[in-house]
């Protein structure tokens, strides 16, 4: 493994998001890794994250379990994912930050493969991204068409 620390990443902006984003990219979540607490306007997933920066010109590549929560979550809006299958995957391609007219409020767009999308109204940009438990090796890196 590459011994490289885990990643512990904090957005309080869009700019920040976007680094987020770069992690999480090709991360594979599963429907019933995805959480919306409206009492405390949390919304986690859980996801197998690609290490891109632990990666390396050949195969064997990296994997670790990973967390992203997003605070002060007002409503949660999905599109193209089966949430009548708990075991389904789908992929992260990218976040971005929308903002409404009058910051810091807006919708945080989570892009998923297949033409999926999961959209979170918030109050304000205020995620993390947090790694944990060992990575393993997988012989797959992703691949994206032009």
């Amino acid at each position: 493994m590459s011994g490289e620390a885990s990643l512990r990443l904090a957005a309080e902006d869009g700019g920040d998001l976007e680094v987020i984003s770069a992690a999480v990219q090709d991360a594979l979540v599963r429907v019933e890794g995805l959480r919306f607490d409206s009492r405390a306007r949390r919304f986690t997933l859980t996801m197998d994250r690609f290490r891109h920066e632990a990666q390396r010109a050949a195969a064997p590549y990296e994997r670790v379990n990973a967390a992203l929560s997003f605070e002060s979550v007002l409503a949660v809006k999905v599109k193209r994912l089966r949430r009548d299958a708990p075991r389904a995957v789908a992929a992260i391609l990218s976040m971005r930050f929308e903002p409404d007219a009058e910051p810091p409020g807006g919708v945080v767009r989570i892009v998923l493969a297949g033409g999926g999308e999961i959209a979170l109204t918030v109050e304000c940009v205020d995620a993390t991204l947090l790694d944990f438990g060992a990575p393993w090796r997988t012989p797959r890196r992703p691949e994206h068409g032009d």
